[in-house]
């Protein structure tokens, strides 16, 4: 399972270090005004439907269904069950894709109400969008194929395919010139690379399972059992991602540049979710699926265990970091062009409070992955519900102070719910066990990041002071400085706290 981790893990941080730089381009040609706020709408839709149709709900009831389904039938009986789902996945998402482009103005009236005001504003979300949005359908394709490789323990093309979103922006970013706007040239940025997607997993596939085809429709058993996992898997998806469009709908209302900010925000927030949470759950979940179809619940149990440690000993510095030295992170990968130091501050603000909820963020999708591989996709849900409400309480009653960095903490605290019920439901459902061992690791790596937190805060302050006379690269340097000094605390204190025979037994199991 490790050799599969750092298999996504290390294409997902690619793809994370090539938005980087898509990010860098795009601060740099869009800036934080209004244009920016509008493409960041047009973005986040089919981003948001994606999250909850493909690659959140689907998912979870797709890969333990076609899982059983190979591991008791055989090829051709997946085979038969990969093409219905195909079907059926098409159709929908081409009504969807009809459905939106007719609705777009009046969908932009829920989803961006504080464009009203602006007729300009609102005529370029609603253009951008209607580019952006066949990105969904693509992206749901890939999906499937992604999930019917994860099965055969082909992770990287999966893996990998979201570096070409990056690449393609930054190119047609650098091409602005040739478009309406920059806004224009970043949403067909978008919607190329959900081509260049579909035809890398197609390729892999193709060679190595075959593609799905279109076949008849019938409502097998397998079918059903799919159907009946899917619909709460759905409500769960949804109720996170109603948490999201609750962001940019509040974040229209709030001064120009609140959109940006939570976009920046989440996209340094993003990284440690998708290279360790993300990745570890993508291999998780089959991982699971494949012991308990045949009996190995303590397999599935230890496997999960591990999942756990190996999010929380990679995940740790990135926590300290975020907390305590926003201020420089953000400046250094940001602060140029249009993408001002006040823009800068605003964002930084922002990922601090994000920070709060970055250990629930990250371990989520491993928890839930002991209800899913049982295809259990309804117990989640109670948990992911009662964690929105609780987000979208604090949204409201935080806005008005802090405004988008309310926001984000409040995502954040509802992170923290929503963790803390699956694991309760886990443990009195007898899937998980919270024993001495465990807690004991726990307390380690909390002691592990509140050295590495102090030593990235006296650290910052001393490089700021000592390059304050830099003209240039001054937060460049001070970043790396704290990368370098964060490194070596962090791996000092992990093996003084835990010692080499608990890190070699970690890499063993």
């Amino acid at each position: 399972m490790l050799g599969r981790i750092f298999t996504v893990g290390g294409y997902t941080l690619l793809s994370r270090l090539t938005g980087f730089a898509r990010d860098i381009v795009l601060a740099a040609v869009l800036g934080a005004g209004p244009v920016a706020d509008a493409f960041f709408v047009a973005l986040r839709l089919p981003n948001h439907f994606r999250a909850i149709f493909a690659e959140g709900a689907f998912n979870a009831a797709f890969v333990p269904a076609y899982a059983h389904v190979r591991g008791e039938g055989g090829e051709a009986s997946a085979r038969l069950f990969a093409d219905r789902i195909f079907t059926l996945l098409f159709l929908s998402q081409v009504v969807l894709l009809v459905v939106a482009w007719i609705f777009m103005p009046q969908a932009m009236r829920i989803l961006a109400p504080g464009f009203s005001d602006d007729a300009e504003q609102r005529r370029l979300a609603i253009e951008l969008t209607r580019i952006t949005f066949p990105y969904l359908l693509l992206i749901t394709l890939v999906t499937l194929y992604g999930g019917m490789l994860n099965v055969m323990h082909r992770f990287a093309s999966a893996a990998a395919a979201p570096i070409f979103l990056n690449l393609s922006m930054i190119m047609t970013l650098t091409l602005a010139a040739f478009f309406p706007s920059a806004g224009h040239a970043a949403a067909w940025g978008v919607l190329i690379s959900g081509f260049l997607q579909v035809f890398l997993l197609a390729g892999d596939l193709g060679r190595h399972g075959g593609l799905p085809r279109f076949s008849p429709l019938e409502l097998s058993d397998d079918i059903r059992s799919f159907f009946r996992a899917l619909a709460p898997a759905t409500v769960g998806s949804m109720g996170t991602q109603l948490a999201m469009f609750a962001d940019t709908i509040i974040a229209t209302f709030l001064p120009t540049g609140a959109l940006s900010a939570l976009y920046y925000a989440d996209r340094l927030n993003q990284l440690p979710i998708g290279v360790i949470g993300i990745a570890i759950g993508t291999v998780l979940l089959p991982e699971m699926s494949r012991r308990i179809t045949g009996g190995d619940h303590e397999g599935a149990t230890a496997s999960q265990r591990r999942a756990f440690e190996f999010t929380l000993l990679f995940s740790m510095p990135f926590v300290a970091a975020f907390l305590t030295v926003p201020d420089v992170i953000m400046r250094a990968m940001f602060a140029r062009g249009a993408f001002s130091a006040a823009d800068a501050a605003a964002a930084g603000a922002t990922l601090s409070a994000y920070a709060v909820g970055l250990i629930p963020f990250v371990l989520i999708r491993s928890a839930v992955a002991t209800f899913y591989a049982r295809k259990n996709t309804a117990t989640p849900v109670k948990a992911s519900l009662a964690g929105i409400g609780v987000n979208l309480a604090l949204k409201v009653a935080l806005m008005g102070s802090l405004a988008q960095v309310g926001l984000a903490l409040a995502t954040a605290v509802g992170a923290w719910v929503n963790l803390l019920l699956v694991i309760g439901f886990a443990v009195r459902a007898g899937y998980f066990e919270i024993d001495r061992s465990l807690r004991v690791s726990l307390g380690k790596f909390l002691i592990a990041g509140v050295v590495l937190a102090a030593a990235l805060w006296l650290t910052a302050h001393v490089a700021l002071a000592q390059f304050a006379q830099w003209s240039t690269m001054r937060d460049e340097a001070a970043l790396g400085l704290l990368i370098v000094v964060g490194a070596l605390v962090y791996a000092g204190v992990i093996l003084l706290l835990f010692g080499p025979r608990w890190l070699r037994s970690l890499v063993r199991g």
